[in-house]
């Protein structure tokens, strides 16, 4: 009988032991304060680098995006003075001529002419020639009026041609136009 009166002893003398030992085993997995602190500044640190990384290509992304916009501010009429460069090659030789034929130096400013012509058309450059239109100030630059047939503020004349890059005016049209009658 003392066997079994010792019995149910063990067994709490048992079952204390092991709450001891599931004890110890919960405290020795969780992490010590310094551990958890060394885990933070490591993740803070992971934080930090991948902020400066971060940092650093948006700087790199803005430079190299004003240097872009620099180069093609600098080279965007390159282009059209090339072609501008055969222009003046053939104005350069008309002046280089010795004969004073009224008729050959027409003829190559004529060619010229055409010449310059087919670069403003490589390039969208459209001539602004309004004679018989309405004045229009976004095209036209009014600098007179005459006595004309022709309804009031008509295109009767125009002084200087205006010009037209991709639909926009780089310069007005030098007009006079019709008064009222």
């Amino acid at each position: 009988m003392e066997q079994q009166e010792n019995k149910p002893q063990d067994d709490q003398k048992a079952a204390a032991i092991e709450n001891e030992n599931a004890a110890e085993q919960t405290t020795d997995t969780t992490p010590s304060m310094e551990e958890m602190l060394q885990a933070a500044e490591r993740k803070a640190q992971e934080h930090y680098d991948a902020w400066m990384y971060a940092k650093a290509e948006g700087e790199n992304i803005r430079r190299r995006a004003a240097e872009d916009v620099s180069k093609a501010q600098k080279f965007a009429v390159e282009r059209f003075s090339n072609e501008m460069l055969a222009v003046m090659d053939s104005l350069q030789a008309g002046m280089a001529v010795e004969t004073e034929n009224v008729e050959s130096f027409k003829s190559g400013m004529e060619l010229t002419l055409k010449q310059l012509s087919s670069v403003f058309e490589k390039f969208n450059i459209v001539e602004i020639d309004p004679v018989g239109e309405k004045l229009d100030p976004h095209k036209h630059q009014a600098i007179g009026m005459v006595e004309s047939e022709q309804e009031a503020n008509t295109v009767v004349t125009v002084m200087q041609k205006g010009y037209s890059l991709n639909d926009r005016v780089l310069r007005p049209a030098l007009v006079m136009v019709a008064k009222g009658k």
